[in-house]
């Protein structure tokens, strides 16, 4: 899985317009994309540029100028159009995409436009004109239009820039900059009073499910009304994956149900999205799933955090799967289109999701979707005991994904991608009569919340599909 921070573009490089494009599948389209491409590749800086900035990255690629309009303000809600103009000095190595963040008046990013602009949409898996296209000497146009989100809580916004790969940044030698590379373009008032800014949850969250009473079953149809979710534990709302604080700026929210007995682990998201998109051909094997709509479950049996021997497992709104097994943090894995870790392995799990509004339909407004996944305890092979044990306590992360990026149970807080373990929340499982085990040693870990399950959020035909069988290498 590669996103925020740690997600990696493929590698195919595209040439630059001037000779360079490339990747596509055929000479017709390379010859399309040349032409559709064209204008914005220059000569030269134009000389009439209003914004005047020089943002040095590693002296290999220069911002040296933009256009703004509005050029000082802009509401809430209000459209921004931003023209960047890029000057390769010298030719990059592949792998490296443009970033558009939007911070608010505490530093916080309220908003995300990597991939918005005719320079970088997404084909073959990356930024059709990526700087690692970009041949020495010529200036690229980026054209980026954008709305700022409608509840801006700061007076001012600043609109940041930069290149990245992996969990990489180009570093920023000269011009105006904060601390994580990221240039600093310019800032726009918003006429919004400053209020103070969110409390983040940044302690590593705790869990303790207690083992489902002898009898209670779980039927996996997508809807999460039986009685055995109701007294499951909850994750609360999940967060900003990246600072920790309610999220609102992502387009998708979600949450998370956690039950288990004997046989199996259960985990119920309820996922909140306006646009429920699947995209994927239907009974594909393990496809890369974090490109577009999904949940994620992380496993990390030890309890450690080390990131040795843990899981990825993957419920698209389709109802598709993607499941692997890591020995080590992001190894062993293959750039830029995988295998992913040991992707013959198979969670066996069995799942069914229901979906309110319509699926890959993006002119109607939907609700978001359910997904109900049962996972035997036997798929864990790695663990030292599973079923778990009274008082045991493994690593989890659950999060609910779009477009590689996504909030999540417990944050990353920048400290790695997706996968890093050391930031996974705490699941301390329980057996129903038995004396409860000391709390974790940190003073400032967050109580059990065992929040009341809110209804399902559709009631929608559902799609319900075991995987019975070993994935094929």
């Amino acid at each position: 899985m590669r996103r925020n921070a740690g997600w990696a573009w493929g590698l195919v490089a595209l040439a630059a317009v001037t000779g360079c494009v490339g990747g596509s599948k055929s000479s017709g389209n390379a010859a399309s994309e040349r032409e559709r491409l064209k204008a914005y590749v220059l000569d030269a800086v134009p000389a009439d540029l209003p914004g005047k900035v020089d943002l040095n990255y590693e002296n290999k690629i220069h911002l040296v100028g933009y256009k703004l309009d509005p050029k000082d303000k802009a509401s809430p809600g209000g459209e921004v159009k931003l023209t960047l103009y890029w000057r390769c000095d010298e030719k990059l190595d592949d792998g490296w995409s443009l970033f558009t963040h939007v911070l608010d008046g505490n530093g916080d990013r309220v908003l995300n436009v990597d991939n918005v602009g005719p320079l970088r949409e997404i084909k073959e898996a990356h930024q059709v004109l990526w700087p690692s296209a970009w041949e020495k000497g010529k200036v690229y146009v980026d054209e980026q239009s954008f709305r700022l989100p409608e509840d801006i809580k700061t007076s001012e916004v600043s609109l940041v820039v930069g290149i990245w790969k992996g969990e990489a940044r180009l570093k920023i030698v000269g011009g105006p900059a904060d601390k994580e590379n990221r240039g600093v373009v310019a800032r726009l008032k918003t006429g919004v009073a400053d209020r103070p800014a969110t409390p983040a949850h940044t302690d590593i969250p705790v869990l303790r499910p207690t083992r489902l009473a002898e009898g209670a079953t779980i039927k996996i149809d997508g809807k999460l009304d039986d009685d055995a979710w109701k007294g499951a534990a909850s994750t609360g709302p999940f967060v900003d994956v990246g600072t920790g604080k309610a999220n609102t700026s992502f387009p998708v929210n979600g949450s998370a149900l956690v039950a288990w007995d004997e046989a199996k682990l259960y985990v119920g998201f309820q996922v909140s999205d306006p646009d429920v998109v699947g995209g994927f051909p239907a009974g594909a094997k393990d496809p890369h799933l974090w490109e577009k709509d999904t949940v994620e479950i992380m496993v990390d049996p030890d309890g450690d955090g080390d990131n040795t021997d843990y899981y990825e497992i993957q419920v698209n709104p389709q109802n598709l799967v993607f499941d692997t097994q890591y020995d080590g943090y992001n190894t062993p894995k293959k750039d830029p289109s995988g295998p992913f870790g040991h992707e013959e392995w198979s969670a066996k799990l069995t799942s069914a999701v229901a979906v309110t509004g319509t699926l890959d339909k993006p002119g109607d407004k939907d609700g978001g979707y359910t997904v109900e996944i049962a996972i035997p305890w036997s798929s864990f092979g790695k663990a030292k005991a599973a079923p778990p044990k009274h008082g045991d306590s493994w690593r989890l992360n659950f999060y609910a994904m779009q477009n590689n990026g996504g909030v999540a149970w417990s944050p990353i807080l920048g400290q790695g991608n997706f996968h890093k373990a050391a930031r996974f929340g705490r699941v301390q499982w329980m057996v129903p009569g038995m004396v409860p085990p000391p709390p974790f040693p940190s003073p400032t870990a967050p109580a059990l919340t065992l929040a009341p399950r809110v209804g399902p959020i559709a009631q929608q035909p559902t799609i319900a599909r075991p995987i019975l069988k070993p994935k094929a290498p």
